[in-house]
């Protein structure tokens, strides 16, 4: 095992790292000595918008300031799950807190000994006074008949959300009504004003009703044949009197369902969307049913029977997509946990993976996998970290890139390694310029890495030569509370996971908005439902729909998957499929969850989604076609995977990290127990 010089020896690195889904970096430790953590002020109060800066003081038993890195981390004060990061902007190196909402805070300052030392302060923002009520939808013109759902949102000067009761009213009841939902009813022709009140302030939104046009309805689907989890798409034509069309009535869709026996309590059997889309989770027969105001279609579907209704027929069978997933080989790593992990062909032709270590000694692997069945160790390396989260090689196989976190030298970055020759690895050049807060993620893409930095931007090094890297550009959110994770580029479209700010598209070359990698420009972004976006992978699917697959994930430091007070809120979160077609108006359509466990990395294929869930084992699952709903639950799932290793970090413990696809054997990094490969044999047909 090669150590580069001026490395120190492995028993002068005290540091322990915190675990990723809570803390992205790994920062060093403080001496040995260090037995309490002060903040300085322990409580104060701010304004909205006004800052200060935390101090903090390490003492020893005897109350000596000892010199330490601290790391700075909000949360509600009253437990509340969820990030605060949008509340309460902390920076996490320099103890800079500045208040963007109103609420009760506890900042962390965290010093990463083995006792995870730390130090709080309570932060009280007053609430600014409420400014507004935000009404939607606001107004404009609706039938007789109709019944449109409103939704209030109670703002103060600060645009933050505040509770409070909302009062609905109108001005004209014979005209149209409201009830204390929000759900308006038009009775009748002429205008009318709807009125929200709340604490002394209000919002009026004004209508025109007019008279209920609709006549005639009928009602279409998308296709004659499907199969659970097949999106269908029904359609309603409505017209007036005359039989001219009529585009504007909101319609409402529901479905009245007659499941085969399979069927059970704990799902719908089928769903359909205000868009008419509809998805069927187990077989059977289902009723489709179109209404406008005043007027209602039936269209019948026919699932798992050749039965023919007149309007809209489909006949649904179970997917049948199971495959087996077999065994192939191991490269076992058993002294410490493994992180990610990266397959590619090598100058020589033959086949070569790497792998990094997770609260660790700075540790990285190479493996010849040309035969899976027997990976074999070419070669390691030691760098000055205690994690080695990421590893990354160019595209020609000729450079490796991975990531340092606690450095004992505080420095982390990034180490260029020539891997042109797996059995014979050297190190090329550290960068670290401005990279000390650490580098938890990276991504190589011609020619340039794309650093994560300290979980608040990446910065763009270029590495034409590797010898010489600098950077050349970067790019960060404006939002508050800011921060990222990963980073993963396509077609010169990078995709950057960023916690509570979900996932935002990023043109460094490909995206056709004059982007590059020293001028990245931002394409669109989507916050998901659970705001703890993780990590991110694009996928054209051959329908024409562009989706973005987006895991979130939701921890706590420390946690090492064998925790027996373990529960969802502790290692959860699950894949949000988001439809990014229009990137203009990106729309959530799909999610993916095991209930057991929590979402990591992810891969896509084929038509495949090969995704690790921790403690859940490897899953693979079928992403053929549109999606929509909840896709774990509509006889997607091909097949999954759980590697027991008797000899692991924790004996029998699947952990697993992250996959990836190569040459048809799939290989993942497994937590405790290094590098696995397996294969997923083709599906066998029944013979009649």
């Amino acid at each position: 095992m090669k150590t580069p010089a001026g490395l120190a020896s492995l028993s002068r690195l005290t540091l322990v790292a915190l675990f990723s889904s809570g803390l992205a970096s790994s920062p060093p430790a403080a001496a040995q000595e260090a037995v309490s953590v002060e903040v300085v002020p322990s409580a104060l109060s701010l304004e909205v918008g006004e800052e200060t800066t935390l101090e903090v003081r390490v003492l020893d038993a005897n109350g000596n300031v000892l010199e330490a890195q601290v790391l700075f981390f909000p949360s509600f004060a009253d437990g509340r799950v969820g990030s605060a990061r949008q509340s309460i902007d902390v920076d996490r190196v320099t103890g800079r807190v500045r208040a963007v909402k109103g609420g009760e805070f506890l900042i962390s300052a965290i010093v990463a000994t083995a006792r995870n030392l730390r130090g709080e302060a309570m932060v009280s923002v007053a609430y600014p006074p409420l400014d507004r009520i935000a009404v939607t939808p606001s107004g404009g013109s609706t039938y007789v008949g109709v019944a449109t759902r409103h939704r209030a949102t109670l703002l103060d000067e600060a645009d933050d959300e505040r509770d409070g009761e909302i009062r609905w009213s109108t001005s004209d009841e014979e005209v149209a009504t409201i009830d204390r939902f929000g759900i308006l009813t038009a009775h009748g022709t002429g205008q009318v004003e709807l009125r929200a009140e709340a604490d002394g302030i209000a919002e009026v939104v004004r209508y025109e009703v007019r008279e209920n046009p609709a006549a005639r309805m009928t009602v279409s689907a998308s296709q004659e044949l499907a199969r659970t989890g097949d999106v269908v798409r029904f359609a309603a034509a409505v017209e007036d009197a005359t039989g001219g069309a009529v585009g504007d009535l909101p319609l409402t869709w529901t479905v009245t369902a007659d499941p085969s026996i399979e069927a059970t309590a704990d799902i719908p059997p089928a769903e359909i969307d205000e868009q008419g889309r509809f998805v069927a989770y187990f077989p059977g027969v289902y009723t489709v049913v179109a209404s406008v105001p005043g007027r209602t279609s039936w269209g019948a579907a026919t699932l798992e029977s050749s039965s023919l209704v007149s309007r809209a027929s489909i006949e649904v069978h179970p997917r049948h997509v199971s495959q087996e997933v077999t065994y192939v080989g191991q490269g076992q790593v058993t002294n410490e946990r493994t992180s990610d992990l990266w397959v590619w062909e090598g100058v020589d032709g033959r086949d070569y993976a790497i792998t990094g270590t997770h609260a660790a000694a700075g540790a990285v692997y190479f493996w010849d996998v040309t035969d899976p069945a027997s990976p074999a160790m070419t070669d390691s390396i030691v760098v000055d970290a205690r994690t080695t989260n990421d590893v990354k090689v160019s595209e020609d196989g000729e450079v490796c890139v991975i990531s340092r976190e606690g450095a004992s030298n505080r420095r982390n970055g990034i180490v260029i390694l020539d891997c042109g020759d797996p059995r014979d690895v050297t190190q090329i050049s550290v960068f670290d310029d401005e990279l000390t807060g650490g580098v938890h993620n990276l991504f190589v893409y011609q020619d340039h890495v794309y650093a994560v930095n300290n979980g608040r931007r990446f910065d763009v090094i270029n590495i034409e030569d590797p010898t010489n890297p600098h950077r050349v550009g970067r790019f960060e959110l404006d939002t508050p509370g800011h921060s990222i994770h990963d980073i993963w580029i396509v077609d010169g479209v990078a995709y950057t996971s960023n916690w509570g700010d979900g996932v935002v598209l990023i043109d460094v070359g490909g995206g056709e908005r004059g982007g590059s990698p020293s001028n990245p420009v931002e394409i669109a972004r989507f916050r998901d439902i659970g705001g703890r976006t993780h990590a991110a992978f694009p996928y054209r699917s051959p329908t024409g729909r562009f989706y973005v697959f987006m895991g979130d994930e939701a921890g706590r430091p420390g946690f090492d998957g064998q925790d027996g007070e373990r529960t969802p809120q502790f290692m959860s979160g699950y894949i949000h499929v988001i439809d990014m077609t229009d990137p203009g108006n990106p729309e959530e359509v799909a999610r993916y969850e095991i209930p057991e466990a929590g979402s990591h990395n992810m891969w896509i294929e084929d038509d495949k989604l090969y995704a690790a869930f921790y403690n859940g084992g490897l899953r693979v699952l079928d992403i053929s076609g549109e999606l929509k709903g909840n896709l774990g639950e509509q006889g997607r799932e091909i097949a999954r995977y759980k590697a027991f290793d008797p000899d692991g970090v924790v004996a029998n413990a699947p952990f697993t990290w992250g996959p990836q696809v190569h040459k048809g054997n799939l290989f993942f990094a497994e937590y405790f127990s290094g590098l696995w490969a397996v294969k997923l044999e083709p599906r066998q047909e029944l013979v009649p």
